[in-house]
């Protein structure tokens, strides 16, 4: 891969596993990890990232947190905070995840207050847009990619903070055995980086990485990260086999 960002590779747990399956899980995958690879985070279930703080105490694997709410305390059952991510060993936050937009209504305005909540807090924010088969039907994904990140990139500028990464994740992808061709994805992730130019400024989206998302498997990852302004993976359904998402973290060299 030609580009100078060091490839960042997610795993995205979503709503799987269990305490005793997530050490299992690290106890082989931990130690398989090469030290000049690429970046890798887990994002896991809330009940399990004290285990996995356990088996990654030496920063071989960051973890992040799949949401967290804008406020940092207070009557809002089911949430979880900036402040206790941070405290069970979370570096890392997903926002504005598909499953989240979709499944429990976020708007936009709320993915760049969650985005605005984790930097206040140290946490590096993945935003994630990307669009449904609707919209890409109706020729409308570069004006769902251009709403998306004006709203959420344009929190983190507005708290002066440029750290943060992109992940494109069309939504029709996700979880259907569909995937982007890698021209398909190449030509989004271009778009985001000349708007991300606009919005944040030139070096910043030099530097920022630019992630996809959707059905990435074994079996295209190397075509995917071979195109320029792909950084790495958001991986959803293969990184719950450690030997699959061993895989995909190889193919992105380092």
């Amino acid at each position: 891969m030609s580009s100078p960002r060091r490839p960042l590779v997610g795993g995205n747990w979503k709503m799987h596993l269990t305490v005793v399956e997530t050490t299992a899980y690290l106890a082989r995958f931990v130690p398989a990890l090469e030290s000049d690879g690429p970046e890798v985070v887990l994002f896991p279930g809330f009940t399990l990232l004290p285990a996995a703080r356990e088996l990654g105490p030496d920063g071989s694997v960051a973890i992040g947190g799949q949401d967290l709410h804008p406020e940092p305390r207070g009557a809002h059952t089911g949430d979880v905070s900036g402040p206790q991510l941070v405290d069970v060993g979370c570096s890392w936050v997903l926002c504005g995840h598909s499953e989240r937009r979709h499944d429990h209504g976020e708007s936009d305005d709320l993915v760049a207050a969650k985005v605005a909540a984790a930097t206040a807090h140290g946490l590096t924010p993945m935003i994630c847009v990307g669009e449904t088969a609707d919209e890409r039907a109706a020729d409308r994904t570069l004006e769902v990619l251009d709403r998306q990140l004006r709203a959420a990139v344009g929190a983190a500028v507005g708290a002066g903070v440029d750290r943060y990464a992109l992940a494109y994740e069309p939504v029709w992808a996700i979880g259907t055995g569909l995937t982007a061709t890698p021209q398909i994805a190449q030509d989004a992730h271009r778009f985001l980086r000349r708007l991300l130019a606009e919005v944040a400024g030139e070096t910043r989206a030099e530097s920022c990485r630019i992630l996809y998302g959707g059905s990435v498997n074994p079996g295209n990852a190397a075509d995917l990260i071979s195109q320029p302004d792909l950084d790495g993976f958001l991986v959803g359904g293969a990184s719950l086999d450690p030997e699959k998402f061993l895989t995909i973290i190889r193919a992105c060299g380092s």
